[in-house]
């Protein structure tokens, strides 16, 4: 074979790749349509999911942090959307924020105790649904405590995924939660008890 043979076929090759893998990129195969969701069961994407929390600090900076899960299942049919169950367990030392030390005083006995409760979960037990939105009642339970908390939920949009040529829907959520009632509240009121969730979920179709 001459010298350059081989990278000029694989210069031509990509050539003719690239338009096809630009047109791939210029539509995203997802839409908030609900008729895109299907029954069945899925699974949570870890590396798309997150619950970041919002605190009021000292009334100086809203404080931020964020949290992924290490697994979950949601089982649903658009036919019947009251039925659907909900279920996701977030790893507490996994939590993400901007300085190290910040994280070790997060995961001490002063907060969430994360060498005696590794993980917080919620668990769904109602949900009402309305088109592309829906009020999901659970429980959700940090450091042992379990206290009900509710979701407004929003579709955010369904598709498949080009790579693993699944069906994969994600949602946008938001809640309030207090502090003190998950045994959280050091440093209330210099720090507000009051925490702003926002939430976003990936789920994947399974086969």
């Amino acid at each position: 074979m001459k010298p350059f043979a081989a990278p000029l076929a694989f210069a031509a090759a990509l050539s003719l790749a690239l338009p096809a893998l630009a047109q791939a990129q210029a539509e995203q195969p997802g839409a908030p349509e609900a008729a895109r969701v299907t029954a069945g069961h899925y699974t949570v994407d870890p590396f798309h999911t997150q619950v970041i929390w919002t605190v009021n600090h000292m009334g100086v900076t809203p404080l931020t942090g964020a949290i992924g899960p290490s697994g979950g299942t949601l089982d649903l049919d658009p036919a019947n959307p009251a039925a659907a169950k909900l279920s996701v367990t977030f790893d507490v030392a996994a939590m993400a924020v901007t300085a190290a030390a910040f994280a070790k005083h997060l995961q001490s006995a002063e907060f969430f105790d994360a060498a005696k409760s590794p993980t917080a979960t919620f668990v769904s037990t109602a949900i009402q649904a309305s088109g592309t939105k829906a009020r999901i009642t659970g429980d959700l339970t940090i450091k042992g405590i379990t206290k009900p908390v509710v979701l407004d939920a929003e579709l955010f949009g369904a598709g498949t995924n080009p790579m693993s040529k699944k069906l994969d829907v994600g949602f946008t959520a938001t809640a309030k939660i207090k502090r003190s009632d998950f045994g959280l509240g050091y440093g209330v009121p210099l720090v507000a008890d009051d925490v702003d969730l926002k939430i976003v979920g990936a789920f994947t179709k399974a086969p």
